[in-house]
């Protein structure tokens, strides 16, 4: 492939040094190397100038060299410095590739007439000619050239050709270490695919809190709900039938915030009109919650309504995850929920009676804090969850000037 890329810069150079120097590459053998070092340097600036002749390289570097992906960039080169790399690779890409090229049109035929030296008159005659007229004008100029018997033409033949198969051999591995180290990702390359690698990333952590904060209430709640409707089945039928309404208006909320989620992952599809919840939707969050057996005492100082959309919706979400851990550990119990909106700043504090013993250990959850701490960071506050004193509390605050 490297001496098929160089033959367009090879056939104009020979042109090039047939009119200055007056030979015929073509037939002058130190006038085609003439010709083939002038024909690199060009070629080497052509895949300085075009970007994408790196994806180029890489891709046959993959596919005839065996190199693995990991160790070839991606995407062109568009930083000087991956061009110049580039286009160093296409330099020894194309000089090996023309030399083995040559070795493998030229050496082959040479060694068939060596090896059928010795059956063939014809070939006799000419190699004794060619003895004759040649080898006094090298030994003339110098050279320590002796006539070769025709006997060891078999012989001369074989080498040539492990010559070819051994420069072959030499030009892979050359190629394949080269490889990574010129068509490798630079710095730049690397710092891109990092930045990516942790866009990705905060998405996938995005839509985590989302799925773990709105599902994971409604599910909680669904069950208390659940397992109060059958403990009163047969004793307060009417009790059951409000908490299977309940159930089911909770379940249908769950759905609608599962779509908003899911519509954040369908990117080459129409996303979800379903709004995304805010403390527009507090009372409502506090009557489900309140179905399925918790009391919320709330105190709000401030216009909640003032706030930027992005905190009000995390703020949603942190009330929203708060009001789970209190059903899942604390039970039917009374929770205190203060909001205070004053100087630039959301102010959230929740606080629940706790037993004094210690929990049992989980065996899987407890994303639920974590994702309140990221939701707090993102908008530059921060948050904080602990027992004092049998009062589990939690705290929360969210700076409003940044997120607008």
């Amino acid at each position: 492939m490297g001496g098929a890329l160089l033959m367009p810069y090879f056939l104009a150079a020979s042109v090039i040094v047939s009119l200055t120097m007056g030979t015929d590459p073509y037939r002058d053998i130190g006038s085609q190397f003439i010709a083939f070092g002038v024909a690199l340097p060009p070629a080497g600036l052509a895949a300085l100038l075009f970007a994408p002749a790196r994806p180029m390289a890489a891709n046959g570097v993959r596919t005839f060299c065996g190199v693995p992906k990991e160790l070839l960039a991606e995407g062109p080169g568009y930083a000087w410095a991956a061009r110049r790399r580039t286009a160093l690779w296409f330099l020894v890409h194309q000089a090996v590739g023309a030399i083995v090229s040559g070795l493998s049109l030229a050496v082959p035929p040479a060694a068939v007439v060596l090896m059928a030296l010795p059956f063939s008159s014809a070939l006799q005659r000419q190699w004794a000619q060619w003895q004759h007229a040649d080898l006094s004008a090298w030994q003339q100029a110098g050279w320590p050239v002796t006539a070769l018997p025709g006997v060891l033409g078999p012989l001369a033949g074989l080498a040539l050709l492990a010559l070819v198969a051994a420069a072959i051999w030499g030009a892979g591995k050359l190629l394949v270490r080269l490889a990574p180290v010129l068509l490798g990702p630079t710095p730049v390359d690397r710092l891109a695919a990092a930045e990516r690698r942790a866009a990705d990333l905060a998405s996938r952590n995005r839509l985590a809190r989302e799925l773990h904060d709105s599902v994971g209430h409604a599910l909680s709640a669904v069950t208390l709900q659940a397992s109060a409707a059958r403990r009163v089945l047969d004793t307060d039928p009417e009790f059951a039938r409000q908490a299977l309404g309940a159930i089911e208006e909770t379940a249908r909320d769950a759905v609608a915030e599962l779509d908003t989620v899911l519509g954040l992952l369908r990117e080459d599809g129409p996303a979800s009109t379903a709004p995304a919840p805010t403390l527009d939707g507090l009372d409502e969050l506090l009557e489900r919650t309140h179905a399925a057996g918790l009391t919320v005492e709330t105190t709000i100082e401030g216009s909640c309504a003032a706030l930027p959309p992005m905190v009000s919706r995390e703020a949603y979400r942190i009330v929203q995850e708060g009001l789970s851990n209190a059903l899942r550990h604390a039970g039917a119990v009374t929770v205190r929920l203060q909001l205070r909106l004053k100087e630039g700043e959301l102010t959230l504090m929740m606080e629940n009676p706790v037993e004094d013993a210690k929990p049992a250990a989980r065996t899987g959850g407890g994303r639920g804090l974590l994702g309140i701490g990221e939701r707090a960071r993102l908008l530059g506050g921060e948050a904080a969850a602990g027992a004092h004193d049998g009062v589990w509390r939690l705290t929360a605050s969210l700076p409003t000037g940044a997120a607008r």
